[in-house]
């Protein structure tokens, strides 16, 4: 398979009267924007569309999702198959990928699910959408009783048709940089660096049910069993978010997009590694899901031959179950395991970090402690609804002061501690 994404390099955006890419700078026509979104009935008339450049004194909350505007070019398929389009398979030909850009979706939906993105100060600091150029569509239901699930999928749908809306718009325009993927078969891959071990990506996706859902090719993979995919699939688009879970470790659509440990085994595929597979495999709630999803993925694995497998997470308490038993049964199949996961410690860190554990689980890579504690100051704008802050997870009941700052945990804050490592947090080695 051979993927090029084609990037424009978006450095800042303004409405105009028509949608459209010159000199670094998004153009968007509002008016035409909002009457994509509001098509949808399900979606009620007071819809807003915003813009929140980096630097600026911007806080935008509760945000649900966050997609990077993208067009399919050249190839079969189309963005967001199963969703926007057909069901043909991607991760081939070419896509044009506004880069620097982003579509958030705010607005009330779980309400103590979504997340708090502020474009400067210290908030800033934690989340990776304090740097992107984002456009803001601000939704509310066209009934305040409507199911959560059909309003969910309004909200999704709504995300997904802006970027793909922002991105076609600009189709015509020459790409300012062009990166190509390649990855060949299984079958030459397996014979590829016959010197290097062999190792694969075990992909856990948040799928609870209760609007804890992610899509793959447009199917709820609550209802899958664990099945091999390219990872240039991932890079174009075959997985999209759905939920609705704390903020800091939601992986948002655009983090799917831009998968790190991806990206990362790719570039290191042939040098320290063969990277061989990518295995997506789910996060139940029952006992007997768990046991039968993890032995399913961790026999996949074993079926590769593969020599380690790198693990994240989505979520944290019962997906933890998951993730150590993913780590063991791995391990006992004589599978070396790296985990990437984040840590709810309690405010101080001397908490028990994770929900289980397990004597194989000793290369660990943490993200961070969701309930460390941060002041974010006042904003002068806030796109969406302060109030949220006392209900928000991670918030309390007075989170939100009389003078506009909050205090809140890290959970609260969009991406903060990405277990897919798509953040800003840090450390050294002292």
């Amino acid at each position: 398979m051979r993927l090029e994404l084609h990037r424009l390099n978006v450095k800042s955006l303004k409405f105009s009267d028509k949608t459209g890419f010159a000199d670094g700078t998004l153009s968007v026509n509002k008016a035409e924007l909002l009457s994509l979104i509001a098509e949808d009935p399900l979606l009620g008339k007071n819809l807003d569309v915003d813009i929140a450049m980096p630097g600026e004194k911007v806080r935008v909350m509760p945000v649900k999702d966050v997609i990077e505007p993208r067009w399919k070019i050249e190839g079969s398929g189309q963005v967001f198959p199963g969703m926007l389009s057909d069901v043909e398979t991607v991760g081939e030909g070419k896509t044009l990928v506004l880069t620097g850009c982003a579509v958030l979706t705010a607005g009330k939906l779980v309400r103590f699910q979504e997340g708090i993105i502020d474009m400067s100060g210290p908030g800033a600091d934690y989340t990776p959408y304090s740097k992107t150029c984002n456009v803001v569509l601000v939704l509310e239901p066209s009934d305040p009783n409507m199911d959560k699930h059909d309003y969910e999928k309004a909200c999704r749908m709504a995300g997904l048709k802006a970027a793909a809306y922002l991105a076609k718009s600009c189709a015509e325009v020459k790409a300012d940089t062009v990166d190509v993927y390649e990855q060949a078969n299984i079958r030459e891959g397996m014979n590829s660096f016959p010197e290097l071990p062999k190792v694969g990506y075990l992909y856990m996706l948040q799928t609870q049910g209760l609007l804890h859902d992610t899509y793959l090719y447009g199917v709820d993979v609550k209802r899958i069993l664990p099945t091999i995919i390219s990872p240039l699939e991932v890079m174009d688009g075959a997985i999209v978010s759905g939920n609705c879970v704390s903020a800091c470790d939601k992986n948002s659509t655009y983090s799917h997009q831009n998968n790190p440990v991806i990206a990362d085994m790719l570039k290191r595929h042939g040098k320290d590694f063969n990277f061989v597979a990518c295995i997506v495999t789910n996060e139940n709630v029952t006992l007997a899901d768990k046991r039968r999803s993890s032995s399913y993925a961790t026999k996949l694995a074993a079926m590769l031959g593969l020599d380690g497998l790198v693990i994240t997470e989505e979520g944290f308490g019962n997906p933890d179950a998951d993730l150590i038993m993913n780590c063991w049964k791995a391990e006992r199949l004589g599978i070396k395991t790296a985990l990437l996961t984040d840590e709810y410690a309690g405010q101080d860190g001397a908490s028990q970090s994770l929900a289980d554990s397990c004597p194989e689980g000793n290369a660990c890579v943490t993200a961070g402690n969701a309930n460390e504690v941060i002041h974010l100051p006042a904003m002068e704008k806030v796109i969406g609804y302060a109030e949220e802050a006392n209900v928000i997870a991670g918030g309390w009941n007075g989170s939100l002061a009389d003078d506009g700052s909050i205090t809140v945990e890290l959970q609260a804050i969009t991406g903060a501690t990405s277990e897919l490592g798509y953040t800003r947090l840090g450390a050294y080695t002292l």
